[in-house]
């Protein structure tokens, strides 16, 4: 609110109106960075915890999180993407960044002394400063709307780190769903820190439907609690455990194939909810379904393109993938 209002005074006409259309209007938005960012060996844990929360909200002056789509350019060179997600889900920005990067490093390619190789184009016209009026009272207004925007970043905390010791394969080879093992670790871990479970969301795809989005799977079934207090449980037998989880993971394959064929919960509760509001009708029902928080989040984009990386012969090509802000506190 406090922010529409400054906008309304203070940007709705003259220069600073205009300037703030030529952003509004543009494709993306490129940040040009000056700090030096990227995965380092020699600190891997605190090299990659930088670099996402760079990519995640910078300095808060740095980033247009109003933009569908910005490019993060760091002084080494180094280069990330934050999104805007209500026009498009994760794995559509996913299978972008995997097109650009294969294009640029695999057919593209560079000169010995680090240029881009082409020939540049003449006609395409310089960059223009734009032009902007910023008086004490809009400047009082920055200056407040980015000390909030600060608080908030320093509030949260990431931690990014490589894991190596095994992968999908391994898990594959158990006879289990790599998604499903995933989440019953989660379910697990959140235990095992907070001593209770908590409505959990993974997203699901609907990409089988035209215009299709997402569905949610919720991850904290009966059957995952069970199998997380036995492990909590030291009389219980490892093969008493192992049972658990198997039926725990069956259960989480079953919603999610669910999910993704328009079987799902959650889409079609708030599709009765938008309906109800439109007819006046009053559900507590839906009102109490639909106003429960999401205490875990797990949503998260994976490669998707494999076909374009030789990850064997190219292993630094492996990405960290991609990452949410928080949902809750």
């Amino acid at each position: 609110v406090p922010w529409a209002k400054a906008r309304r005074s203070f940007f709705s006409g003259g220069k600073n109106k205009l300037s703030l259309e030529a952003i509004e209007k543009a494709a993306f938005f490129v940040t040009l960075d000056d700090t030096e960012q990227g995965f380092r060996k020699e600190d891997p844990v605190a090299s990659l915890d930088n670099y996402a929360k760079s990519l995640l909200h910078g300095k808060c002056y740095d980033r247009w999180f109003d933009k569908s789509l910005s490019f993060i350019i760091f002084k080494n060179g180094k280069i990330g993407l934050n999104a805007e997600h209500s026009w498009a889900d994760a794995p559509i920005i996913g299978h972008l960044w995997e097109y650009v990067l294969a294009t640029d490093q695999f057919q593209l390619g560079y000169t010995e002394d680090g240029y881009c190789k082409g020939e540049p184009n003449g006609r395409i016209p310089p960059p223009q400063r734009l032009q902007w009026e910023i008086d004490e009272p809009c400047r009082e207004v920055i200056t407040r709307s980015l000390s909030v925007a600060q608080q908030l970043a320093d509030d949260v905390d990431f931690h990014s780190f490589p894991f190596d010791k095994f992968g999908k394969g391994l898990i594959k080879r158990c006879r289990t769903s790599p998604d499903a093992f995933v989440q019953m670790a989660l379910q697990l871990a959140h235990y095992w820190d907070k001593g209770k479970f908590c409505l959990t969301y993974e997203a699901s795809m609907t990409r089988l439907f035209r215009e299709g989005r997402t569905e949610t799977v919720r991850s904290c079934t009966s059957q995952s609690t069970k199998f997380v207090l036995s492990m909590m449980d030291a009389t219980q037998t490892s093969e008493q455990k192992l049972k658990l989880f198997k039926v725990a993971s069956e259960k989480h394959q079953s919603m999610y194939r669910n999910a993704m064929t328009g079987a799902g919960i959650d889409r079609h509760l708030f599709c009765l909810y938008v309906v109800s509001k439109y007819l006046g009708v009053d559900s507590p029902f839906l009102k109490e379904v639909l106003s429960e928080p999401w205490k875990l989040s797990t949503s998260q984009t994976p490669l998707q393109q494999i076909d374009l990386f030789d990850l064997n012969k190219f292993p630094e090509y492996v990405s960290s993938g991609g990452g949410f802000g928080p949902v809750s506190v």
